[in-house]
């Protein structure tokens, strides 16, 4: 008998978090907090008491023996005389305010943004991040509810919708371009963040932490971007010329049994492609086996470029581009 009345009262109240844990409902299961009962509340821990939805009393780090003269709230609410000395019940919840580090973010879906230079680009970035609890009330009410705990695990995906979303809002309104982005993450990190502790604070959580560990475009812009970077690089159409040659030596040699004539091919067609553009675009050039006073026909020009297209040195875009502007000259 008196094992079975020694169960029905709590004499002791803490909680041993677990790396993650947000917030814990202790456990009753009807039963009653003894009048006068040890409560335990760890560093970086605040304890609630809730009455029938309401948030009544909070304790900070400490240790606390429960009454009615620190529980001044829970005591008007329940309208307990003074001294009144009876068990009690009522809902306890811990809530951890530790730094939550080293939580991961992605773009599921590349995020479409209006660059300053390209125009509509889609974004995919990933990094890291870290939140913590701020305010007890927006958390209690939106996150905590009626359910017996929170973790870090089960807010991430929600976490990481608003962060998708705060990443749209802060590129889309910085008019500032994508190489210029790339080039500085830490103001791009920070500027995300802003935003991120926007979107975190309506459930009374805040953004301690934010990092753009990388930031890219679909694998089509970024050829494109490489291509013009290698021409740009390259300067004229001489350098082209020899980047070409040595481009073929390597893949020729690269190959298995290739020979001097392998070789040769690569070379030679390399140098048609550079000698055919240098020509078609009026090269000034000295050094340049062409010039205006040894113009080549148009016309043959234009085989020279088929051939190109045929050996797949030249792109059916560059040469109906090209032959369309040679064709022009013809009178």
């Amino acid at each position: 008998m008196f094992g079975f009345l020694k169960k029905q009262f709590v004499d002791v109240i803490d909680w041993l978090e677990q790396p993650g844990d947000l917030a814990w409902r202790v456990p009753f299961e009807d039963r009653e907090i003894q009048n006068g009962a040890q409560l335990t509340v760890r560093e970086g821990q605040t304890a609630l008491f809730i009455n029938e939805g309401n948030l009544a009393d909070t304790f900070d780090a400490g240790l606390h023996h429960l009454d009615t003269a620190n529980l001044p709230v829970l005591t008007s609410l329940m309208n307990w005389d003074k001294g009144f000395r009876s068990p009690f019940k009522s809902d306890v919840v811990f809530l951890s305010f530790k730094e939550q580090q080293g939580l991961k973010w992605g773009t599921g879906q590349p995020v479409t943004v209006r660059d300053a230079e390209f125009g509509a680009l889609r974004l995919r970035a990933f990094g890291s991040y870290s939140f913590r609890i701020s305010a007890i009330e927006p958390f209690v009410d939106r996150i905590l509810g009626t359910l017996n705990s929170v973790t870090a695990a089960s807010l991430e995906p929600q976490l990481r919708a608003a962060i998708q979303t705060s990443i749209a809002t802060a590129l889309g309104s910085g008019g500032v371009p994508f190489l210029d982005l790339a080039a500085n993450q830490q103001a791009l990190s920070e500027r995300i963040r802003v935003e991120v502790d926007k979107a975190f604070s309506q459930w009374g959580l805040t953004c301690l932490s934010f990092y753009v560990e990388s930031i890219s475009l679909p694998e089509e812009v970024q050829a494109h971007l490489d291509k013009g970077s290698s021409m740009r690089v390259l300067g004229d159409l001489s350098n082209y010329t020899r980047f070409q040659a040595a481009e073929a030596i390597e893949a020729a040699a690269g190959q298995e049994g290739g020979s001097v004539a392998g070789i040769g091919a690569g070379v030679a067609a390399a140098t048609a492609l550079g000698g055919a553009m240098a020509q078609g675009l009026g090269s000034q050039s000295a050094a340049g086996p062409f010039s205006p006073a040894t113009e080549e026909d148009p016309t043959a020009t234009i085989e020279k470029l088929h051939k190109l297209v045929t050996l797949g040195a030249l792109s059916q875009e560059e040469f109906d581009a090209k032959k369309a502007e040679l064709l022009s000259r013809i009178r």
